[in-house]
């Protein structure tokens, strides 16, 4: 503890052997009421809280000496490591991993020395992909994370990126997690796990699992855990390399109207509970800190400030005991229907956000208190939370960094993320493998040779030399002797088709083509940004991102005209795409020999796209989205209602590839499932001559339901791996958690009613697969083992 003044001493929110409700409650009961409402405001951006010197060192701002000196503290500071286009940090004058905790250190000593009470402020740091800040491990964005399907992967990168945090002196971690990918046109598409919300929920645990640990609240955890000090407890406190998490965004925001960014979601209740709720209720159980607002509002009322939602549900009938955070300038939209700023905190404060963020109408609390719109006591108990969870990091202990070692692994978690996301769509033609006789390989496509167009939005610049681009990796990887040549042909936007000739004239020289096509989230310096960092206008070559929604799906104009001509040379081409969401590519799917989708694979994703290309590493990514055949069709996700849909006049009105999709290079047969007691069973055998890894996915069709059902559920998933010719039994638990729905009155129930049983490798073949039914001898099925 750094020194204050002696009259403290005695109090007990400062002896770390004391209760922690008895320390929350004796450092509130001690405060003014600006002092309260200061733990509420996270008003500044972190980048205005310092600026470095000619010579390297950091000072303090007066922004940030008039923040603290107008509320006498600071209780939490946003992006204080942030770097990006947005803030316009970069290396010259932002924190490099060498220094982020001396500024961190520098911030938190002003700010306790502006605290009569000596509270530290929560430094809140993005951390989409990684710690978006200098230095920091770029991992795969969420899409392609939820087309691993493998938790116990993503789990261990989570676990990576909190430390990083932790040791740079960040405290807690804003993650994207609850969104589910029902339209594919929102330029935040690659921000979600996918469409389907058995799939993001298990992800969902994974993420609090890996940052917080499995002890730091969840309600697995039965054992004691040291707390600082020397007290125990049940899991209150948080490890030095853990950090609490933000799940973003609570709730609907992955369904708004025409795929536009903070427009509204028309959600009833019950598809807001089937689809949109699962994985934020799944974040609660395993722990999670505290959850984010959303910007959309749902059925009329903006989730900032929808009681209902984060008091009735969240914390009442969910048991949440964490901190809501309110969305950038979230509060301050609500005046639209309050009249002005003031009465808009007051209605986000009743209505359960603890801690604003950038916004004004939580500066004005004071004011509110005073003129009736919202009680004292709503500001004491959004204070304490904000204080437990200080109180929880132990920074009244250990307010500065303890520094660790530098941390080793991230990039290799990063690589191993993106092999697993790496999808193989058709291989028709059996061109991949790349064949030994394939001795001139034509790399070509706006994505081939660079790495910028792999990392996704939310991402911070990146030192020269940093990642590999497919070209430099096939270069690299491919047999001794192999002809690896290079040309763009075309830009990722507009229709300029004057590099088109020189990519065909090396595709028509060569024996295999590789097209490396796709989208692209990379912000640029030109880009103009709305207040809370979106971007307000499409620049050079972003065509994904949060701010960038599109009307259409299909790759751009000069990209289509290099496939049609690439193709039209009769050289076998295999299609990569790089993208941040399902574009629509049909003339893929029809005019190459083989198609592939990587994601945004992170800065090491060339490697694991060339090592699939050559074989050196099997697919093993499945869909975690339907791929329309055009934004004509939208929507097209898998689990819609279970209704005789009609086909269109002019067209399939099916998925392009449908949702759990992906091919190996050998092939896999299931047998029938098989239940025995509370599991289902099915042999699973590799029957090609390569091995590969099998994504066995269990989906529920319901037979008799007290509301209209779905046409099917996921439900449950297990991968195998399997040599040519072995067979395995692979035995998936049916607990609750599989058979439970949401009954007439929107509580979740387990039904009596018989249900089918489908296990299939993707949503498409589960529509045929044999059913197992299964009766009521299953009406109270075991708990899933969590």
């Amino acid at each position: 503890m750094p020194p204050h003044d002696p009259a403290l001493a005695p109090h007990p929110y400062l002896d770390p052997a004391a209760p922690l409700a008895t320390r929350v409650a004796d450092l509130l009961s001690r405060m003014t009421l600006r002092e309260k409402v200061g733990q509420l405001n996270q008003r500044m951006y972190g980048w205005h809280a310092y600026r470095r010197t000619p010579d390297g060192d950091f000072r303090i701002t007066e922004a940030l000496r008039a923040e603290t000196e107008r509320f006498e503290g600071l209780g939490a500071l946003y992006g204080l490591m942030r770097a990006d286009a947005w803030s316009g940090v970069d290396h010259g004058d932002g924190p490099g991993v060498e220094d982020s905790a001396d500024l961190a250190d520098l911030v938190q000593r002003h700010v306790l020395e502006h605290s009569r009470l000596r509270v530290p402020a929560l430094f809140v740091e993005e951390v989409p992909h990684g710690h978006m800040a200098l230095d920091g491990t770029v991992l795969p964005v969420n899409l392609a994370v939820g087309a691993t399907w493998d938790p116990a992967l993503y789990e261990r990168a989570a676990a990576h990126a909190a430390a990083e945090l932790r040791a740079r002196g960040g405290h807690v971690a804003l993650v994207s997690a609850l969104d589910i990918a029902r339209d594919p046109r929102w330029g935040r598409t690659e921000e979600c796990f996918g469409e389907d919300p058995y799939l993001a929920a298990r992800l969902t645990e994974a993420l609090v699992h890996g940052m917080q640990g499995t002890g730091a609240g969840t309600d697995t955890d039965t054992g004691p855990g040291t707390a600082p000090g020397g007290s125990t407890g049940a899991g209150e406190f948080f490890a030095p390399d853990k950090a609490p998490v933000v799940l973003k965004h609570f709730a609907g925001q992955g369904a708004t109207v025409g795929g536009r960014n903070s427009a509204e979601s028309e959600l009833g209740p019950r598809e807001l509970h089937e689809i949109h709720l699962p994985a934020a209720r799944a974040g609660v159980r395993a722990g999670a800190a505290a959850v984010m607002a959303a910007y959309n509002e749902v059925d009329g009322l903006p989730c900032s400030g929808n009681r209902a939602l984060l008091t009735g549900l969240l914390r009442e009938r969910w048991g949440f005991e964490g901190l809501v955070m309110a969305d950038g300038l979230a509060v301050d939209r609500l005046a639209r229907i309050t009249g002005d700023k003031v009465s808009a905190g007051a209605l986000a404060l009743d209505a359960g956000v603890d801690l604003s963020l950038w916004d004004e109408g939580f500066t004005h609390l004071e004011e509110a208190v005073e003129r009736g719109l919202v009680s004292e006591a709503a500001v004491d108990a959004a204070v304490a939370r904000v204080l437990r969870l200080k109180f929880r990091l132990g920074l009244f202990e250990h307010p500065y960094t303890r520094r660790a070692p530098v941390l080793e692994g991230g990039r290799e978690l990063s690589t191993a993320l993106a092999r697993a996301c790496v999808t193989l769509l058709h291989n028709d033609a059996g061109v991949l493998p790349v064949q030994p006789s394939v001795r001139r390989i034509a790399v070509l496509g706006p994505h081939a040779a660079t790495t910028a167009h792999q990392l996704g939005d939310y991402t911070a610049p990146q030192r020269p030399g940093t990642g590999v681009s497919v070209l430099d990796a096939l270069r690299r990887l491919a047999p001794l002797g192999t002809d690896v040549r290079h040309a763009r042909g075309a830009a990722l936007t507009g229709d300029d088709r004057t590099s088109v000739p020189e990519a065909v004239a090396t595709a028509a020289a060569s024996d295999l083509a590789v097209l490396v096509l796709g989208g692209s989230s990379a912000r640029t310096p030109d880009t103009e940004f709305d207040a809370n960092g979106a971007a307000r206008t499409v620049v050079s070559e972003m065509t994904c991102g949060e701010g960038v929604d599109l009307a259409g799906l299909r790759l751009g104009a000069a990209q289509r005209a290099l496939l049609d001509a690439v193709t039209a040379t009769g050289t076998p081409t295999v299609v990569v795409l790089v993208q941040g969401r399902p574009h629509a590519v049909p003339e893929a799917a029809d005019r190459a020999a083989a198609l592939l989708t990587a994601w945004y694979p992170g800065p090491w994703g060339g490697t694991a796209i060339a090592e699939v290309l050559l074989g050196l590493t099997e697919p093993a990514g499945r869909l975690p989205v339907s791929v329309p055949r055009s934004a004509a069709q939208l929507p097209v996700y898998y689990n819609h209602k279970d209704t005789e849909y009609g086909s269109y006049a002019d067209g399939d009105a099916g998925p392009l590839y449908s949702f759990g999709h992906g091919l190996s290079y050998t092939t896999f047969h299931h047998g029938p499932p098989r239940l025995t007691g509370h599991t289902v069973e099915v042999d699973v055998t590799n029957t090609g001559t390569r091995p590969g890894r099998g994504v066995v996915q269990l989906y529920v069709r319901r037979r008799r339901t007290p509301v209209w059902p779905r046409t099917l559920e996921l439900r449950a998933f297990d991968a195998v791996d399997l040599v040519p010719g072995e067979c395995r039994t692979v035995a998936i638990h049916l607990g609750a958690d599989q058979l439970e729905l949401v009954g007439a009155d929107l509580e979740t129930v387990v039904p009596s009613q018989a249900v089918e049983i489908r296990v299939a490798a993707s949503a498409r073949e589960a529509l045929t697969a044999v059913p197992l039914v299964v009766g009521q001898s299953l009406t109270a099925p075991a708990e899933t083992p969590r």
